[in-house]
């Protein structure tokens, strides 16, 4: 996938990707290659969330697929809805090389607790 990941915090993280290698047979952006995107970028910021002791688990996501990218690179910038003891939500926004919205995410993790060693 090649994600680069630019800025992370709780509250606020964006990746970049190349279209390239991440298309589909019409040769245009997968839109399961956005979701992996946006998914990465909501599970990362509710593991930064939930601290060392706990975990995060994806628990729901959904995209809306705006417009098709031949080229170049998506950005994607995942905004926290709501950080929560037992969930984290982001919207994930994904932008082209001009700035147009290609596809918009919600995600939503649930946060646990570790599992005991051992266990």
């Amino acid at each position: 996938m090649r994600i680069e990941v630019v800025e992370s915090s709780p509250q606020r993280l964006v990746a970049k990707m190349p279209v390239e290698g991440n298309t589909q047979p019409y040769g245009l952006l997968h839109g399961g290659a956005s979701v992996v995107l946006a998914e990465t970028l909501g599970s990362l910021g509710s593991a930064l969330h939930a601290g060392p002791d706990r975990v995060a688990v994806g628990l729901d996501i959904n995209a809306t697929h705006h417009r098709a990218v031949r080229s170049g690179w998506v950005t994607g910038t995942a905004t926290a809805l709501s950080l929560g003891n037992t969930l984290a939500s982001y919207e994930v926004v994904i932008t082209d090389e001009d700035d147009r919205r290609v596809c918009t995410c919600r995600i939503t993790c649930l946060l646990r607790d570790k599992a005991p060693a051992g266990s």
